[in-house]
């Protein structure tokens, strides 16, 4: 896909302010960074120059791309977060990062991370279930990372706590290009309250 096709002009994403233990960690972030750019897509990420954080900002930036980098005033110090990279705009708390990061972005994607990554995700997972967003949301599956985490969802399908058409907000991918070519192609899913909401609001 040519950054001409792309419909996105900036892709939020979510991922560990830590390297990781795998090489393959850094290197997919690397690669996710020179993906957005090939498309002409910008990326809005948590600030700071560190982890995986760090990694994609970077490509992004030395790739030409746009960067913009929302971060608390708490964590700003350099010894916390690293040099800043591109554009950074200070908000006074995580609350106004992630509303600022939902504002800012057209489509949410997700690599490994811990606690904060997996916060980040089901929160945009979470508001498009309930209609606040249509916006895609997806995560780069990095050897494997993210396999327990689909293991659960689809559990929780099974188990009748997420209903089949929230299952299918998750989007899920193993290269940089096979998932932004299938956010690309996201729409609502039928019956999603979203879906809802968008039907009821087109013209008659």
């Amino acid at each position: 896909m040519t950054s001409s096709s792309s419909k996105f002009v900036r892709a939020c994403v979510f991922c560990g302010s830590a390297p990781g233990n795998r090489p393959e960690f850094l290197a997919a972030a690397r690669a996710m960074g020179d993906e957005l750019v090939a498309r002409g897509v910008g990326l809005v990420y948590g600030g700071g120059s560190v982890g995986l954080m760090g990694a994609v900002s970077a490509s992004v930036f030395q790739g030409g791309g746009t960067v913009l980098g929302v971060i608390p005033v708490a964590l700003q110090p350099v010894e916390v977060s690293g040099e800043s990279i591109g554009e950074v705009l200070v908000v006074a708390d995580m609350h106004e990062r992630k509303a600022t990061m939902a504002r800012e972005s057209d489509a949410f994607i997700a690599l490994p991370g811990g606690f904060g990554t997996l916060e980040e995700l089901l929160e945009v997972i979470t508001w498009q279930q309930l209609g606040y967003h249509s916006k895609p949301v997806g995560l780069l599956n990095v050897g494997g990372f993210f396999d327990l985490l689909l293991a659960f969802v689809d559990s929780a399908v099974e188990s009748g706590f997420i209903k089949p058409e929230a299952r299918r907000i998750l989007i899920t991918g193993d290269t940089p290009a096979q998932l932004l070519d299938a956010l690309e192609a996201y729409a609502a899913p039928e019956g999603s309250i979203v879906a809802v909401m968008n039907s009821k609001a087109a013209p008659k």
